[in-house]
């Protein structure tokens, strides 16, 4: 696991790929409880029975299973500390390749695209993540976008709103 002191640490870490989360197994039972969840119950999902002699033969995770993923799989190669709070603020240019079977094994492969700080003590930074299947095809990939408020003693007002202290630029 990557760790940096501060969201302001985040900018020197651009372009870097960050590592891979560990493998994960998707079984019935999670694909099962995310249908009761979101009330998404297609039978390729949640009937065996019938996913058998299916295109696929056998249950798929839900696309947006697989998708939720990638946010635990982002803080478990990179810890952030001199934070306040973290936020999801969006995410873009998100593409299903390969279906997720259950039964698979997935894990995150993450790269840091993009980091750059806001006002008040507030940094954005954008993940790339490629959920990869064992022995498959890549299932997806998305760039999710989170936002970090930076701790109040990180933050530098001697430079403006939004400066934070160590950081390579500031936002006014």
């Amino acid at each position: 696991m990557r760790r940096v002191a501060t969201p302001a640490e985040l900018a020197g870490l651009v372009g870097q790929e960050l590592g891979c989360s560990a493998w994960q197994l998707v079984d019935q039972r999670r694909v099962d409880t995310f249908a009761e969840v979101t009330g998404d119950h297609q039978w390729i999902h949640t009937r065996p029975d019938l996913a058998a002699a299916g295109p696929y033969g056998t249950t798929l995770a839900h696309g947006f299973l697989a998708l939720s993923l990638t946010s635990a799989m982002i803080f478990e190669v990179l810890a952030v500390d001199g934070v306040e709070l973290i936020l999801n603020k969006g995410v873009g240019r998100l593409r299903f390749s390969n279906p997720v079977r259950v039964g698979d094994r997935v894990r995150g492969r993450v790269v840091l695209t993009a980091a750059q700080s806001r006002p008040r003590g507030w940094w954005e930074a954008v993940f790339t993540v490629h959920v990869e299947v064992a022995d498959a095809e890549p299932a997806l990939r998305a760039d999710l976008t989170f936002l970090y408020q930076a701790a109040p003693d990180t933050v530098d007002e001697t430079f403006g709103v939004g400066a934070t202290k160590g950081a390579s630029t500031a936002t006014i």
